[in-house]
């Protein structure tokens, strides 16, 4: 099988096909999440649409199953221990135990060092870092006892640092940590963990920070364009696809990296 490309007809594993598959995407009411959620299930997966409103979770929701996918929509405060757990546990009544884990969801909470609160740092710290860490610690134990799992963390480019964003930019580089360590101590149960740091990705989040910065969002995507080697900014379904890579078959032997879609180098 091609890497990225499924065979459901052939996509036989200890765990059983790709179609008997569960994948949960954090923050997938929209933008990426959403992307992501929409391509896993075209891919075969039933997805669990996790965000912080079941409600707004439905449209996801009602676009997969539209394209004639399974979906659930489900609602949790990532950074909840309790309702995360019960979370996973609903996913597992009511769809199956989940082996795919995108975890997506974010906030932003952007301000220069001597301006930023506490509660700033604290609420970007708690849905990224804890978050992240929370939802892998409720899944992991599905897919060891499958033998098979897939765990993808939504990373940034503004882990190399981005002024305003000392809060933003601490999380997503942790993130980066936290997956090369995933990576050396899930291997051997046949668990890959990997890392996707998007670059300018034209979402409701970044529009908000064209709209804190009072510059228009179609000015702010020709400016960010302008910039980028491929001259254009980035699309939700592009990092979706490269999820769908990363949990594929092909990338068994792909762990504990992080990649930079940015439409050019990034170090």
């Amino acid at each position: 099988m091609i890497a990225g490309i499924r065979d459901e007809g052939n996509d036989m594993t200890e765990a059983g096909t790709t179609a008997s598959r569960v994948a949960i995407v954090t923050g997938a009411a929209r933008g990426i999440g959403a992307a992501t959620a929409q391509r896993l299930a075209k891919d075969g997966f039933a997805v669990a649409v996790l965000d912080l409103d079941e409600g707004s979770a439905k449209g996801t929701v009602e676009a997969i199953e539209a394209a004639g996918g399974r979906a659930l929509a489900i609602g949790a405060d990532v950074s909840d221990a309790a309702q995360v757990e019960a979370a996973v546990e609903r996913i597992v009544t009511e769809l199956g135990p989940p082996t795919v884990l995108v975890n997506n969801a974010g906030v932003l909470r952007d301000n220069m060092l001597f301006k930023m609160s506490d509660s700033d740092w604290d609420i970007v710290m708690n849905v990224h870092l804890k978050g992240a860490f929370l939802m892998t610690r409720a899944a992991q134990k599905h897919m060891i006892d499958q033998k098979w799992g897939r765990i993808v963390n939504l990373s940034s480019t503004s882990a190399l640092g981005n002024r305003g964003q000392a809060n933003y930019s601490t999380a997503k580089a942790g993130l980066q940590g936290f997956t090369k360590t995933l990576a050396i101590e899930l291997g051997k149960f046949g668990v890959t963990a990997n890392a996707i740091a998007p670059g300018f990705i034209e979402t409701e989040m970044t529009k908000a920070t064209a709209d804190r910065m009072g510059i228009p969002f179609d000015d702010f995507i020709k400016g960010a364009a302008s910039q980028i080697p491929v001259a254009r900014t980035g699309k939700p379904e592009d990092i979706a696809h490269l999820v769908s890579f990363f949990v594929s078959e092909g990338a068994g032997f792909v762990s504990g990296q992080v990649v930079y879609a940015a439409g050019g180098p990034k170090a």
